[in-house]
């Protein structure tokens, strides 16, 4: 004989299981959050319907009759799986923010004036932005709670994906200030190693001079007077040496993401022009199966990027004219 689950026998079904479970109309009640009096006669009427009594009512408890309890453990199994599978389906919102870690000089120089328009864009988006600039991994980021990261460094990770969203120009720039005072910079030739200004921590595995090596490499440039790089000032964020050239102490390797609104403003000066191309990048780091909040993080800062690249590359282009 086939039955209909209709919706009515589910119902006597689920007061049913519960009141098996709880051993008690009145603990099935409050379980239910109905009246003891509608347990009492939803299982009367699941009684009625398979013409066979599932309790024994005594004194002090319910206790099922064998078929009852045959019915109630098939009925506890089936619900727990019906449970457990909807927990599986079931998108969840999570109200907790994304967390983006950030190395320091790009999150203060870059990302967070830019932050409000994707905060406006995207209202429903959370975002904690963390300044970070230790080495990354898959196990570190789960135990940190981290979604995504972002990371100027050459993109060399095995365990996660870390897709490139901006390349690097590194381009010498001191004060209007210190150039006065320095007429012998009007080009490379003129460079003192005791006018440096050093972030020496590019990146994790960098060397401590790297920016500068790297540059005066590619431009094919060795000053007589230049001697010992470490006779210069030694920081370890790269917006840390920025500053102490915006202040007319000396002349820092800059990353064009983080100087060219300083550039644009004046602050800051190309005394030589050459950009070169820097080996390391910007990447947008997460794990294998980044959430769709990360996408859409990701997605505005690739954008942000794009644009970006048209003011920098502009700017670029003058000073190489």
């Amino acid at each position: 004989m086939q039955i209909r689950l209709t919706p009515s026998l589910l119902a006597w079904l689920r007061c049913f299981e519960a009141t098996a479970r709880c051993r008690s109309f009145t603990k099935a009640a409050s379980e239910l959050c109905i009246t003891q009096g509608a347990v009492s006669q939803q299982v009367k009427q699941l009684e009625e319907f398979l013409q066979r009594p599932l309790f024994l009512r005594t004194p002090r408890a319910l206790m099922p009759t064998p078929e009852g309890q045959w019915l109630s453990v098939v009925l506890h199994e089936s619900f727990q799986a019906i449970e457990g599978t909807l927990g599986q389906l079931r998108v969840v919102q999570d109200d907790k923010p994304t967390t983006l870690s950030c190395a320091p000089s790009f999150a203060m120089g870059w990302l967070t004036p830019r932050l409000g328009d994707l905060f406006r864009a995207h209202p429903q988006v959370g975002l904690r932005v963390v300044g970070e600039f230790h080495a990354l991994d898959r196990e570190r980021m789960e135990s940190d709670d981290v979604a995504a990261a972002i990371r100027f460094d050459l993109g060399d990770y095995h365990d996660l994906l870390a897709t490139e969203f901006l390349d690097e120009w590194l381009l010498p720039v001191a004060s209007p200030a210190f150039i006065a005072a320095h007429p012998g910079l009007r080009a490379p030739d003129g460079l003192h190693a005791s006018h440096l200004l050093h972030d020496t921590s590019a990146w994790a595995g960098a060397g401590p001079f790297e920016e500068w090596q790297w540059w005066l490499q590619q431009s094919d440039v060795t000053p007589p007077a230049l001697g010992d790089l470490a006779a210069g000032h030694h920081f370890n964020l790269s917006q840390m040496a920025l500053g102490a050239a915006l202040a007319g102490q000396g002349i820092a390797m800059g990353r064009a993401a983080l100087v060219l609104d300083d550039l644009e403003a004046g602050r800051l000066l190309m005394p030589f022009g050459r950009p070169v191309r820097s080996r390391a990048s910007y990447h947008f780091v997460t794990g294998m199966a980044p959430s769709p909040r990360t996408a859409l993080v990701q997605s505005w800062i690739t954008a942000e990027a794009g644009r970006f690249r048209q003011r920098r590359d502009h700017l670029l282009g003058q000073a190489n004219a």
